[in-house]
């Protein structure tokens, strides 16, 4: 057993059996199947998307209000599933949106297709949905107004497999997956997202354009001051810094590339000061708290604490509390951060929320911007659990959204909430 078998040996199911500016085994030979039948049919049930004037700012609508928002991540056409939110937290069906590009699954992945974190970003101050098209190499935008999307514009990626979005001001990059891996700069404007010359980064990997969900890399992040871009690649185990210029371009040619601390590094998040960031690691289900210094260095301010779950891959806040998707066992772990900045588990097991027979396939998982819930997603199932923030940090379920895409030769992956 390598480095990496907390993650990769995790066996996959019978198939018949997405800052707070930003809210985020066995070989198969297949690629990506284009059936226009099948988004013929998508198409003839999905809300007709409105195309705006090209001059129109997105900043001037009045954005996402009490939404949710799902990633179907359909090989024959992406979609994203929108839900409306209650003040209780439960979630109502408001409608389907087709991306315009096609969705992807990684090599060998056990239940998550696009193997990261980020793949769905809601941007507060644009009023847009930002959504990776993995299976066309593309990436979509949408103008949120409440639980309506409209204006979709579909860009080039900047490269193969597109699983991950970061966005600090009026800047977003994609974090490309598939071959050497790359992260493309954008600019976020009224015509949704236009390429920023010069950004374009290799990550130096050897994927195939569609990778193995092992050696693909797990997300791209912005530290909160925007003044470092930051990648986890979990086949090489490194946590990658690009410094960055005022204006949106890396200040070098290569990353400050850092040994992880843990195994097979994988999501990102910050606490609430943005001076401590915390990165999920998927081997032994740990959690590392670093500094990321103005240089790109990273200092390990606490050791990898682990939780006693199985497979941790997802990690977002909700105040001074962080919540992680374990997909090996199909549980939530909550943690909570002291004002000294010191990681420990919610409670004694490790587990913040009762695992639930009907919730299979924890992956990504998002927080609402008041930060009162937490929304899961259940590939296997097919479902999308809420829950509200108790005051000790304990999740209550309060809804369970259905009928979403289960995990088979693809499936449902990003979520962003708001």
């Amino acid at each position: 057993m390598d480095m990496h078998s907390g993650y990769s040996d995790h066996s996959r199911p019978s198939r018949h059996s997405g800052t707070r500016h930003g809210h985020r085994a066995k070989r198969r030979t297949r690629r990506v199947v284009l059936a226009g039948g099948a988004l013929a049919t998508v198409a003839a049930a999905t809300v007709a998307v409105t195309v705006a004037s090209a001059g129109q700012y997105a900043g001037s609508a009045a954005g996402a209000d009490h939404a949710v928002f799902v990633q179907g991540n359909e090989l024959d056409g992406n979609t994203i599933h929108v839900f409306a939110r209650g003040d209780d937290g439960k979630l109502k069906p408001a409608g389907t949106y087709e991306t315009g590009g096609k969705g992807g699954d990684q090599i060998d992945a056990p239940t998550d297709s696009l193997a990261s974190q980020g793949s769905l970003v809601y941007d507060d101050r644009s009023g847009m949905l930002l959504a990776v098209n993995a299976g066309s190499g593309t990436v979509t935008s949408f103008r949120a107004e409440g639980q309506e999307l409209r204006d979709r514009k579909v860009v080039s990626s900047g490269g193969e497999f597109p699983s991950s979005i970061a966005v600090h001001g009026e800047i977003a990059y994609v974090m490309n997956a598939g071959g050497e891996g790359s992260v493309q700069g954008f600019r976020i404007t009224g015509e949704g997202l236009r390429p920023l010359e010069g950004s374009h980064r290799s990550l130096g990997l050897d994927n195939e354009d569609i990778p193995r969900f092992d050696t693909s890399p797990g997300e791209v992040e912005f530290t909160p001051d925007g003044r470092n871009l930051v990648v986890t690649t979990k086949g090489n185990n490194t946590v990658e810094v690009f410094p960055m210029k005022s204006d949106g371009l890396p200040a070098v040619d290569e990353p400050v590339v850092s040994e992880s601390a843990g195994g097979v590094p994988f999501a990102i998040s910050f606490d609430a000061t943005g001076k401590r960031m915390l990165v999920a690691e998927a081997e032994k289900s740990t959690v590392t708290t670093y500094k990321v210094k103005h240089d790109g260095k990273l200092k390990v301010l606490q050791q990898p604490l682990a939780s006693g779950q199985e497979t941790l891959c997802w990690l977002e806040r909700a105040g001074d509390f962080f919540y992680g998707g374990n997909t090996g066992n199909s549980t939530v772990t909550g943690y909570r951060m002291d004002e000294q900045g010191k990681l420990s588990l919610t409670n004694d097991v490790g587990i913040a929320t009762p695992p639930s027979a009907d919730s299979q396939g924890v992956i990504d998982l998002a927080v609402t911007e008041d930060e009162k819930f937490v929304y899961v997603q259940n590939a296997v199932s097919g479902t999308v659990d809420g829950f509200r923030v108790e005051a000790d940090g304990a999740l209550t379920k309060v809804t369970t959204a259905e009928d979403l895409p289960v995990f088979g030769e693809s499936g449902m992956e990003g979520i962003a909430a708001v």
